[in-house]
């Protein structure tokens, strides 16, 4: 009986021992990057009622919490300016040491394959950019791919410095937008959180019962057909992927994804609710800077390609603290992994650094659509970001004008002062007017930048 006993409590305080271990989330460790001059929260787990105290060593004060009744705790502290690299002491009844921690900016990469594609699949100068990738000051969380049919609180994957042996295995694109910003930022550390999985629809992407709620979605939602190669259920990615991140805090997220898309009528009401749910859960209207899918022939007897990236585009003017990269320039049509990503990261940093950072005052947008004008048996287009309007070619033949019948005509364009104005003898009366409207189309508008027009039509 004694022998017993003893054997209890000796269970006991082995379980209590090992309950009352704090332990934290893998996105809070060494090598991390935390954002700039912000409260950050960290959070973790513990024993119920276990006090916490934990000190940062760029200011060394004492930040003490209390693990509630769920064992869940969290602590706002204040970070710095860029810099480092510095520790976090974490105590309870044990201690964790987290070190080489930076301070800067972090962002979120999401999509799918474009996002994911790394130098190691042979993207342009691939070998030239990995043998060059020795940065500490860009750092990488890897994010396996992962479903759930739940939220979950907690993600695979560890911060690494950049280093050749780590970029090479990494978003490139992403890489590419890390390295432009620090030259405008003065080599501010960057930390990048890579959350990406080919071949997966935007719904897997977005809280599950955002799409449930709504029956436009609920109904697209239900037309996706099983895949091999990932999942199509609304929020698996999601659960798993992204809503381990939430309270996390970055500067913003970038996103290359759409593909997977191309048959829907709803993008740009999914595209939408994908924006404002992650903004919605982090309590942050932060940027969200998107990659247009570029040129593909997805089948030349329907639009599906250019309808969504005219979705991809109508999303831009529906939701505010967006911006849009268009690559219809950098693409080749028989090849859906356009092998550019560094001007595709460049130009989603030139984003980021003209509308987030307010350091870049250079043109960074192609011209993009804004409204029509009507005068008899011509249309005039105006455009915004359309100083210096002009053609890469003699002649354009990508405009197409319709009258109240709906059938379109190639047009005659002419560009008058930033203007394209347009008019063909088939349409005495024209009401509406398309560009680049075909899956395959390579924008010949251009800006004084040399950034293509994004392919659009009117309502």
């Amino acid at each position: 009986m004694k022998n017993n006993i003893l054997k209890f409590l000796f269970f006991l305080m082995i379980s209590n021992s090992i309950m009352a271990n704090i332990t934290l989330p893998n996105v809070f460790s060494n090598n991390m990057v935390l954002q700039r001059n912000s409260e950050v929260t960290i959070w973790g787990w513990g024993n119920p009622n276990e006090e916490i105290k934990l000190k940062p060593s760029w200011n060394n004060e004492e930040y003490t919490v209390k693990a509630n009744n769920q064992a869940n705790w969290q602590i706002k502290i204040k970070t710095p300016d860029a810099g480092g690299p510095y520790t976090i002491s974490i105590k309870g009844n044990n201690e964790i040491l987290l070190k080489n921690i930076l301070i800067g900016e972090v962002w979120i990469c999401s999509g799918q394959s474009n996002m994911e594609m790394s130098a190691s699949w042979g993207i342009e100068n691939g070998d030239s950019a990995i043998k060059n990738a020795n940065n500490p000051n860009i750092r990488f969380f890897n994010i396996p791919k992962l479903s759930a049919t739940t939220p979950q609180n907690n993600v695979s994957g560890n911060w690494t410095e950049c280093s050749p042996e780590t970029m090479k295995n990494f978003s490139a694109a992403a890489y590419y937008f890390a390295k432009r910003l620090q030259e405008d930022l003065k080599n501010v550390p960057i930390g990048l959180i890579s959350s990406s999985w080919g071949g997966t629809p935007a719904e897997i992407w977005m809280p599950e019962e955002v799409i449930q709620n709504d029956a436009v979605l609920l109904e697209s939602a239900k037309t996706r057909k099983e895949e091999t190669y990932g999942p199509n259920q609304p929020g698996r990615a999601f659960n798993a992927m992204i809503y381990p991140l939430v309270g996390f805090k970055i500067a913003g997220v970038i996103w290359y994804q759409g593909e997977s898309n191309v048959g829907s009528t709803t993008y740009v009401k999914t595209f939408s609710a994908l924006i404002n749910s992650w903004r919605k859960l982090w309590n942050d209207d932060f940027p969200f800077y998107f990659v247009q899918i570029a040129p593909y022939n997805y089948g030349e007897d329907h639009f599906g390609g250019v309808i969504i990236r005219d979705a991809q585009r109508k999303t831009l003017q529906n939701v505010r603290n967006t911006g849009m990269v268009v690559t219809s320039d950098i693409s080749m049509i028989d090849d859906i992994h356009p092998k550019d990503k560094k001007t595709v990261g460049n130009r989603l940093a030139n984003l980021a650094l003209a509308n987030t950072y307010k350091t870049n005052s250079d043109l960074v947008n192609g011209p993009l659509y804004r409204e029509i004008k009507l005068d008899k048996n011509k249309i005039s287009v105006y455009f915004d970001y359309a100083d210096g309007l002009h053609f890469t070619t003699k002649k354009s033949n990508q405009f197409e004008i319709a009258g109240v019948d709906n059938v379109f005509y190639e047009a005659v364009a002419v560009i008058k002062n930033n203007i394209v104005i347009l008019k063909s003898d088939k349409v005495k009366n024209p009401q509406k007017v398309r560009f680049a409207w075909k899956n395959t189309a390579q924008s010949s508008l251009f800006n004084k930048a040399n950034l293509p027009a994004s392919s659009f039509i009117t309502e």
